[in-house]
């Protein structure tokens, strides 16, 4: 038995330690894939945004989203897929931050013109009645 232990030692333990070494090796080189969903998804926000023409109401925002989908593409290139993924979802974020901003502005401005347009009808209406109301 003692020999059998002897042999392990020097010829299978040194072997089985190389090879679990190769395994670590290996599977710290692999690349992730490239956060192709997510680089389109902040492509798509983007282009949204400016359709809303949210550069109008929420330009900052637009530009952050922009420099973070550069930002991400760069990363992509230095395959750091993992800072690009991330990039690229805070760029989606903020096109969307963008959109919704601008919504919110658009909304705004058309209850100050109906409250406007209500006071208007409100003057009117007691004027015609002769102040009654």
């Amino acid at each position: 038995m003692n020999t059998l232990s002897a042999q392990w030692n020097k010829k299978i333990a040194p072997s089985l330690a190389v090879c679990m070494l190769c395994g670590v090796f290996v599977g710290c080189a692999s690349t992730p894939k490239a956060p192709t969903e997510a680089l389109q998804a902040a492509d798509l926000a983007i282009a949204k945004a400016e359709q809303d023409r949210v550069a109008d109401y929420a330009s900052p925002e637009l530009s952050e989203a922009r420099e973070k989908l550069t930002a991400a593409r760069v990363a992509v290139a230095e395959k750091e897929m993992v800072r690009a993924a991330r990039l690229a979802e805070q760029a989606r974020a903020d096109a969307e931050l963008a959109s919704a901003k601008t919504q919110s502005a658009k909304a705004q401005e058309v209850n100050a013109e109906l409250d406007k347009n209500a006071d208007i009808l409100q003057r009117e209406l007691q004027r015609n009645s002769g102040g009654a109301l």
